[in-house]
């Protein structure tokens, strides 16, 4: 990447004419590494992406996730496969779930275009991360584990996950003979400031308590949330295994430092109400691939597809993690009374004026404000 600075100081990006010269190095083969990296290739720029782990998906251990559908009219999956990220990946769409507040009231969800997808993380096969591999594979990408990345200078852009801890997962992955389904409870005896959930899908399931406060008593929680669903949705697991994971957010107020572009979590683009990150991490990728491309300031990118999208999740953790039980159970009953729950989300996260003033307070707030300085 070619970046000078002008009078200001404000970087300024010349598009990447290399064809044949020293290829651009990515740090991090999560999905945003993978894919800036094929958007990249498939431009016809050599690339390496350096993963310190001995394959992708090190992090995780077949967990289902999902990748958001409800913060755009249109769906994830054929905006991602206009950027060229197609789904070369297992996933499931759900449009119904059932979800508990802090009573244990059922609320059943029915949506008529998908909540989100259903995917697995880890470096088996069918998961996201095994798909991206092969997609970057086939682009002539160079993948290289086991190395950590390369001087911050010879760095383009940096993608390694997060590099703090603002929330906590701690579950289960375990075979059943439970029908597909998709189960979520709201309570702060079960996951403070947080949720529970269980996912289901052709025999395969993931239950956890993901928190936002006490991670200490991580152990209780899970037990608590465990319990749960034994008694209300007969949760069945054969072969548990447990596993554990951390997410960051920030509201960065740019995602360059020091002329390195920073993509997904290592940039805190993180949904900060529910923590789905795929969406975004995918999105940044590409965007900063764009920007060498282009030479577009990458701020400018990120900013008019999902900045506003970060604040308001921002201000909704913000009041979410201080309205307590009152809150979630308004909360529940919105949705359940909501004509079409999906579309409900969408204008819940709607970008507008007081919540993008409100932003910068709530971050500070809870310590979610960061200013990644272009030096």
């Amino acid at each position: 990447m070619d970046v000078h600075r002008d009078s200001s100081e404000r970087p300024v990006f010349r598009p990447l004419t290399r064809s044949g010269g020293d290829p651009v190095s990515i740090s991090g083969a999560g999905p945003a590494g993978l894919a800036a990296a094929i958007t990249l290739a498939r431009a016809g720029v050599p690339t390496v992406v350096r993963e310190l782990r001995s394959d992708v998906g090190g992090r995780f251990h077949g967990d289902h996730q999902g990748i958001e559908n409800w913060t755009t009219r249109g769906d994830v999956l054929e905006e991602l496969t206009a950027i060229g990220i197609e789904p070369r990946f297992e996933c499931a769409s759900f449009r119904e779930g059932f979800f508990f507040d802090p009573s244990g009231r059922e609320f059943s969800l029915r949506s008529p275009d998908p909540f989100f997808y259903l995917v697995r993380r880890g470096p088996g096969p069918g998961t996201l991360d095994s798909g991206l591999k092969a997609a970057a594979i086939a682009c002539g990408v160079k993948l290289r584990f086991g190395e950590r990345e390369q001087e911050p200078r010879e760095t383009t852009i940096r993608a390694h996950g997060p590099g703090g801890c603002d929330a906590v997962a701690v579950g289960y992955v375990f075979q059943t003979d439970m029908s597909d389904g998709i189960f979520g409870v709201l309570s702060d005896v079960l996951a403070p400031k947080g949720y529970g959930y269980l996912l289901i899908h052709r025999g395969q399931g993931t239950m956890a308590a993901c928190l936002f406060d006490e991670f200490e008593e991580e152990k209780r929680y899970l037990d608590r949330t465990r319990d749960f669903f034994e008694r209300r949705v007969g949760l069945r697991m054969t072969n548990p295994r447990r596993f554990g994971g951390t997410g960051q957010f920030r509201l960065a107020r740019s995602a360059c430092r020091d002329g390195v572009l920073l993509a997904g979590e290592a940039a805190g683009f993180q949904d900060a109400l529910w923590g789905f990150g795929i969406r975004y991490a995918l999105l940044s990728g590409c965007l900063a691939a764009r920007s060498l491309l282009s030479g577009t300031d990458y701020d400018r990118l990120w900013k008019r597809r999902f900045g506003g999208l970060q604040k308001t999740s921002v201000v909704n953790r913000y009041f979410y993690s201080r309205m307590g039980h009152t809150g979630y159970r308004w909360l529940m009953r919105a949705l359940r009374e909501a004509p079409d729950p999906r579309d409900w989300l969408r204008r819940f996260y709607a970008p507008s004026l007081w919540k993008s003033l409100w932003a910068p307070i709530a971050a500070h707030a809870d310590g979610w404000m960061t200013l990644l300085k272009n030096t």
